[in-house]
């Protein structure tokens, strides 16, 4: 059997400036006890006048007891490939740890082939680890099988929150790299690739920690007016496409966001009387999905994570038989896998911080400088998918700013990956369009009527080119948001 250790004696195998590959995928599977073991160890060398940083890479976020609290004790030298924690991200854009944004399905494939260096240690949240090495993960995958993979050594934090019958839910694949990769078989939703367990040397094991605690995971906030109109609006359009005729049977499987808006989005489209029922191939899975499998208004459910309330969480836990026959989690590779979201057809539904007269989409960063969270799958989705489509409300901070500009000051999406629009005022179809037709139809149709005017004195201010960019002075109502605190009293020129 594998050794037993407090969260204290676990930190004794990672040194200053190791690299840790850790689960966790969201707030979702991520380890709690040895992080936080590692933010006091970290304050104690530093107040003794040394050095002890990490690098940390996990599949995307996670919770307060991890980047929240190595983050307050300054221990994260570089941090990749996502983040939502406010301490980290006020670290990060005050220079004190590097941060490098990454699609999220591109990380297993540079972890394997040393893009990131190596990896020292992999700590695993796990709901059982048997004596052969297999390990049955939590509430996520991410890139967990890429660190156990590479690690030179691996802890365990064996969480009995979640029990060990959780296991038929996971669908890990062991891919080889290029030039050997093989054709990845998957054309429905439901289908499996793998086997259900993470199988490593279990030499690699020198530890396990016994813990028994949920996932970190917020309330959803309840959907305000805005959020209620613009998913009434995205349940609109995809109803609209199904009785043209876009969609060869039914609905298409459904990629939706995490937040709050994404969750309200899903929703809409769960309540739309007229809407088919859909299935949905996803990075994370939301609360909103697992009220609506009962009824069958969703009919599967693949993903990388579950980013569940404590009570979504003890519903699945108390039906296990009825949803292993509807959910998959798999390794992030797989969910965000372009081949798979362009065979399966999928219908990409994302966020977007702002979004300009063309199409380009900024995600991540706020005035262009700094980062809010990170691209997260969103790129892997939108190039990809059926179709593409991007919300957010038409206004921030109380109506000062229009997310509706005519340049963003950071790309993560480019116009050539953005076929819709939506906020709350409304639908802009780009497909088809001209860069000035674009910026009409989303002047026009997502801009809010505060902005309208201002937004179309700068369109026609550039009357030559093929796109109405203007070289001189391309963020004017940025420039004016950060001088005067709104964009509305930009002065026209």
């Amino acid at each position: 059997m594998f050794t037993e250790l407090t969260p204290e004696e676990a930190t004794e195998f990672i040194e200053n400036k190791h690299t840790l590959g850790c689960s966790g995928f969201t707030s979702a599977g991520a380890p709690k006890a040895i992080p936080r073991a590692l933010a006091q160890k970290a304050m104690k060398e530093h107040a003794e006048q040394r050095d002890y940083q990490l690098g940390i890479i996990t599949g995307a976020s996670t919770g307060d007891s991890f980047d929240g609290a190595l983050a307050a004790a300054n221990a994260i030298s570089f941090r990749t490939p996502f983040q939502t924690d406010r301490k980290l991200r006020d670290n990060i854009n005050d220079r004190l740890c590097h941060f490098f944004d990454l699609h999220l399905g591109q990380l297993p494939a540079y972890i394997e082939r040393g893009l990131l260096g190596k990896i020292d240690c992999a700590i695993i949240e796990a709901a059982e680890v048997l004596p052969s090495g297999e390990i049955i993960p939590t509430t996520s995958v991410g890139a967990s099988p890429s660190f156990c993979k590479v690690a030179d050594r691996i802890l365990i934090e064996l969480n009995s929150y979640h029990p060990a019958s959780i296991r038929g839910f996971h669908d890990i694949t062991s891919r080889k790299l290029p030039p050997h990769a093989d054709i990845l078989p998957l054309r429905k939703v439901d289908d499996r690739l793998g086997i259900d367990a993470i199988r490593v040397d279990p030499e690699k094991i020198v530890g396990i920690v016994k813990t028994h605690e949920k996932d970190e995971t917020s309330l959803f906030k309840p959907a305000d007016q805005t959020s209620r109109q613009l998913g009434q609006h995205v349940a609109e359009f995809l109803l609209s496409e199904f009785k043209r005729g876009r969609f060869p049977s039914g609905l298409l499987p459904v990629q939706a966001g995490v937040g709050n808006i994404s969750n309200a989005l899903i929703e809409a489209m769960i309540a739309h009387p007229e809407l088919p029922s859909f299935s949905m191939y996803s990075e994370v899975l939301q609360d909103t999905v697992i009220e609506a499998m009962k009824n069958e208004r969703v009919r599967f459910g693949s993903s990388t994570s579950w980013r569940l309330s404590e009570s979504s969480l003890k519903d699945l836990y108390d039906n296990l038989a009825f949803f292993k026959e509807r959910l998959i989690l798999r390794s992030q590779d797989i969910s965000n896998n372009p081949e798979i979201i362009a065979r399966l057809g999928i219908i990409a539904i994302n966020t977007a911080l702002e979004a300009d007269f063309t199409g380009n989409v900024n995600s991540t960063h706020v005035l262009g400088n700094n980062i809010v969270n990170g691209i997260g799958g969103s790129g892997d989705f939108a190039r990809n998918a059926y179709i593409s489509i991007f919300c957010c409300p038409s206004t921030a901070k109380q109506g000062t700013i229009s997310t509706i500009v005519p340049m963003v000051t950071h790309i993560d999406n480019s116009e050539h990956s953005v076929h819709v629009i939506i906020t709350e005022q409304g639908i802009a179809d780009l497909r088809g369009k001209d860069p000035r037709q674009r910026a009409e139809c989303i002047i026009d149709n997502c801009a809010h009527p505060d902005y309208r005017d201002l937004l179309r004195f700068y369109l026609r201010r550039e009357r030559t080119g093929h796109t109405p960019f203007n070289l001189d002075n391309p963020f004017p109502m940025h420039i004016n948001y950060r001088d005067r605190g709104d964009m509305r009293k930009a002065e026209k020129k």
